[in-house]
C-alpha cells in the first residue's frame, strides 16, 4: 500500500491536539489527526469540562448559605446530568469529527504509533510526514492495592460520567479529583471519606489546612496522614482497610492518586527516544528530537489543559518556522472548590530551595479589604505572595477566597512580565474588588524591601482624568 502523505501527524486528539490542528491547518497544513478515543481528549470528555459543570449547582448552593439575605436554592440532579451530558455532546464526537474533515484535517479514529523516522502507522496504514506531534496526554495512577481490582473502582472518568449520585463514597488520593469532587458529592447528600496523606499537598501548607475545615463543614469525613493497604466488597459497599487497621466503607471507591504521562505503546523506540521518568523530555521549543515534538500532559512539564495548550502554540510555532521560547515561570493552578483555591508561580518552600532571597506576606481577606463583606455574609479568605528581594519581583501568589481562579492572573501576568513590586503595590485596583489584596500584601512588606527605583509607573507630564 502507498503510503499517505502530510505536513503534519498528530498524535492525540486532546487540548493540545486541538490547538495544533487548528493551528496548523489555518496556515495552510496538510495534517492528519489521530485519535483511538474522544475529539476532546480527557479533560473536554471526563476531566475538566464535565466536573466544573458538575460543581457550579453545588458552589452556588454554598455561595447562597453565606450570602446575606438569600434563601437556600435546591438541587436537580437530574437536570443537572442532562445538562452535563449535553456539555460532553453525550460522548458522541461525531459532529467533531466532521468539523476537522471539513476544513480540511484527515481525522483517524484508531490508535496510531511511530514506524521510524518520518512514518505514522495507524489502522493498517502507513503516514509519511515531515513533522509529528505527539499529544496522547496522560492516565490515572492505580495504586496497587490488594483487592482493589476485584472490588472495582471508579477514576475521574466514572465520577464525571456519574447518572445517579452514590449513597457513599470513598477517595484514595487528596489531590485536584478528590477535593473538587469529593464537595460535590457531599452537598448532593452522599457521605464522603477522603484517604490521604494531605489534601493539595503542592500548595502552602496553610491552603490543605483550610480546604480541611471547608471539607468538614459539607460533612466530608477525613482520613489524612493514613493510607490504604486493601479493599474488598461487602455485599454493595467496598471496605478500604487503612494502614492503622482500621475499616473505611463506600458505595464507591474513587482513585484519586493523580497521573501520569501517556507513553506506552507509541513506536518511541523506533526513532531512538526513550521517556524520561516524567514523560517525553521536551526542550526549549516543544521538541523531542529531529523531525518530533511533543504537547500536553505526556511531557510531564505541568499536567494541566492551559500547559497542554501552550505547549502546542509553541510546537505550531517551531514547525512553521517561527520559534518561540516556553516559559513556564507563571502557571496558574486552580481547584474549583467553594471558596476557589489559586496559585500561581513558586510556594515559598520552592522560591527558598532555589536559593532566592526571599519575601513573603499574606492577609487575612476579610479583615484586610472590603470585598468580602459585600460578597457574603460570613466571608473567608487568605491571600499571599512570594517575592525575590533582590530581583524586586514576584515570583508566586497564591489565594483561597471567591473567584479566586479569576483575579489570581493578576498575579500571573506579574511574574510573567516582571513587574516591579514598586509598581504593584502601588497599582489602584478597584473599590470594591478582591484584587485590592494584592497592593494590600504588598504593603505588608517593611518599605525598605521594596526598591522605589525600580517603579517605572511615573511619567512626568501625564495628568489622570477621572
Amino acid at each position: 500500500m502507498v503510503a499517505e502523505s502530510f505536513d503534519v501527524v498528530i498524535l492525540g486528539a486532546g487540548p493540545a491536539g486541538e490547538v495544533a490542528v487548528n493551528v496548523l491547518v489555518q496556515a495552510g497544513k496538510r495534517v492528519a489527526l489521530i485519535e483511538p478515543e474522544l475529539i476532546g481528549g480527557e479533560c473536554t470528555n471526563w476531566g475538566c469540562i464535565p466536573s466544573k459543570t458538575l460543581l457550579r449547582p453545588p458552589d452556588l448552593l454554598g455561595e447562597s448559605r453565606r450570602a446575606q439575605a438569600t434563601g437556600e436554592p435546591a438541587l436537580d440532579w437530574p437536570a443537572l446530568a442532562r445538562y452535563r451530558n449535553w456539555m460532553v455532546s453525550d460522548h458522541d464526537d461525531t459532529k467533531k469529527v466532521a468539523n476537522y474533515e471539513q476544513r480540511g484535517a484527515r481525522v483517524f479514529k484508531d490508535a496510531g504509533r511511530l514506524a521510524g523516522p518520518g512514518r505514522v502507522e495507524v489502522g493498517g496504514q502507513t503516514l509519511e510526514t515531515d513533522a509529528v506531534i505527539v499529544a496522547t496526554g496522560g492516565e490515572p495512577v492505580i495504586p496497587p492495592l490488594p483487592g482493589l481490582a476485584e472490588a472495582g473502582y471508579w477514576t475521574n472518568r466514572e465520577a464525571t460520567a456519574v447518572e445517579e449520585i452514590p449513597r457513599s463514597a470513598v477517595f484514595i488520593g487528596g489531590g485536584v479529583v478528590a477535593v473538587e469532587l469529593s464537595q460535590f458529592l457531599a452537598r448532593f447528600g452522599c457521605d464522603v471519606t477522603i484517604v490521604g496523606p494531605s489534601l493539595a499537598a503542592r500548595e502552602d501548607a496553610r491552603v490543605g489546612e483550610i480546604l480541611a475545615d471547608v471539607l468538614r463543614e459539607d460533612g466530608v469525613e477525613l482520613r489524612l496522614g493514613r493510607k490504604g493497604e486493601s479493599v474488598r466488597r461487602e455485599g454493595a459497599e467496598r471496605v478500604v482497610t487503612l494502614d492503622d487497621g482500621s475499616d473505611v466503607r463506600g458505595e464507591v471507591v474513587v482513585v484519586a492518586t493523580g497521573r501520569r504521562p501517556r507513553t506506552h505503546d507509541l513506536g518511541l523506540e523506533t526513532i531512538g527516544i526513550e521517556p524520561g521518568r516524567r514523560g517525553l523530555e521536551v526542550d526549549e521549543h516543544c521538541r523531542v528530537t529531529d523531525g518530533v515534538w511533543a504537547a500536553g500532559d505526556v511531557t510531564g512539564v505541568a499536567m494541566f489543559t492551559h500547559v497542554g495548550k501552550y505547549q502546542a502554540r509553541i510546537a505550531c510555532a517551531d514547525i512553521l518556522g517561527q520559534p518561540r521560547t516556553a516559559d513556564y515561570r507563571a502557571v496558574p493552578r486552580v481547584l474549583f472548590t467553594d471558596p476557589e483555591v489559586a496559585s500561581v508561580g513558586l510556594s515559598e518552600a520552592d522560591a527558598r530551595a532555589a536559593g532566592i532571597d526571599v519575601l513573603v506576606a499574606d492577609i487575612d481577606l476579610p479583615t484586610t479589604i472590603s470585598r468580602p463583606y459585600t460578597f457574603e455574609e460570613h466571608p473567608r479568605g487568605i491571600f499571599g505572595v512570594i517575592a525575590d528581594a533582590e530581583r524586586q519581583t514576584l515570583v508566586g501568589a497564591w489565594a483561597v477566597a471567591p473567584l479566586a481562579g479569576e483575579w489570581i492572573h493578576q498575579a500571573v501576568l506579574a511574574i510573567r512580565a516582571e513587574v516591579p513590586l514598586a509598581t504593584l503595590r502601588d497599582t489602584i485596583a478597584q473599590f470594591p474588588t478582591f484584587s485590592e489584596g494584592f497592593g494590600a500584601a504588598l504593603r505588608k512588606l517593611p518599605d525598605d524591601a521594596i526598591d522605589l527605583a525600580c517603579d517605572h509607573t511615573a511619567h512626568p507630564g501625564i495628568t489622570a482624568l477621572g
